[in-house]
């Protein structure tokens, strides 16, 4: 039942698309039926391919890029805790930026190349990574660290045989919201400049009014982060399969 249940969800928006089509009459160059985009999906697969191949490795290089240095950053803080009052301004200043004012920059500096996409998908993935897993670092037992301090462990050592794997499931948050967010770096920057690309191919395809490829393109989009973000969730359940997954247990209080 549980893997039937997306699929059920999906048939029911498909056919509900389709009955607003048939319904309201709208034409199809503002909202095409499902039959529609079905048709723009299987005659241009070649061409969504090609260009979901390039946005795919901007996403998997950002974020790569953004856990990389969300990670180190987060680790500099809880290590040299008179870093935090200097990096902690700057994380938050970053936060405040639309992307969108910082893509056409990003774009001029580093050109009309992936780079800039992968820039921008690195800026997006870094706030949620750096505060997740630094939140984390701050969130470890007292009582551990009491021991730890007892036994003379250094605070390297401290670090990471103690503070970092009692963070792991925090990172684990913090690398999924980051995995979820991270298209849109991509795909901001295909639309400020670029010449492929899924974005690069829905703005396209709006300008010439193909508005049943521009949805293709917006369903392989979603598709593939979709799967990113699944293959993602797995992994970290396999590494860390104390976290527990579903909803938390309430205490019986007749025990």
């Amino acid at each position: 039942m549980t893997t039937l249940r997306p699929l059920v969800v999906l048939l029911g928006l498909l056919l509900a698309w389709q009955a607003l089509v048939w319904l309201t009459e709208i034409p199809p160059y503002l909202l095409p039926g499902p039959v529609a985009v079905g048709r723009a999906l299987t005659g241009s697969a070649t061409l969504l391919l090609d260009h979901a191949g390039i946005t795919l490795a901007e996403i998997l290089l950002g974020l790569a890029g953004g856990v990389v240095v969300g990670s180190a950053s987060a680790l500099l803080m809880a290590l040299l805790p008179p870093v935090q009052p200097w990096l902690l301004p700057i994380l938050i200043l970053g936060q405040t930026i639309p992307v969108f004012a910082l893509a056409p920059l990003l774009v001029l500096w580093l050109g009309y190349g992936i780079a800039s996409k992968v820039a921008m998908a690195v800026v997006i993935i870094y706030f949620p990574v750096t505060s997740a897993l630094f939140d984390g670092l701050q969130r470890t037992e007292p009582g551990w660290l009491d021991l730890a301090r007892t036994m003379g462990a250094t605070r390297l050592r401290t670090l990471f045989r103690l503070r970092l794997p009692a963070a792991l499931p925090a990172f684990g948050s913090g690398l999924r919201i980051a995995t979820a967010v991270a298209p849109i770096g991509a795909v901001v920057g295909e639309w400020v400049g670029s010449s492929a690309g899924l974005g690069y191919l829905m703005l396209h395809a709006n300008a010439r009014l193909r508005i049943d490829l521009m949805f293709a393109a917006l369903i392989v989009l979603m598709a593939m982060a979709l799967a990113l973000w699944v293959l993602v969730d797995r992994a970290l359940n396999r590494l860390m399969p104390w976290v527990p997954r579903g909803p938390a247990q309430r205490p019986n209080p007749e025990e």
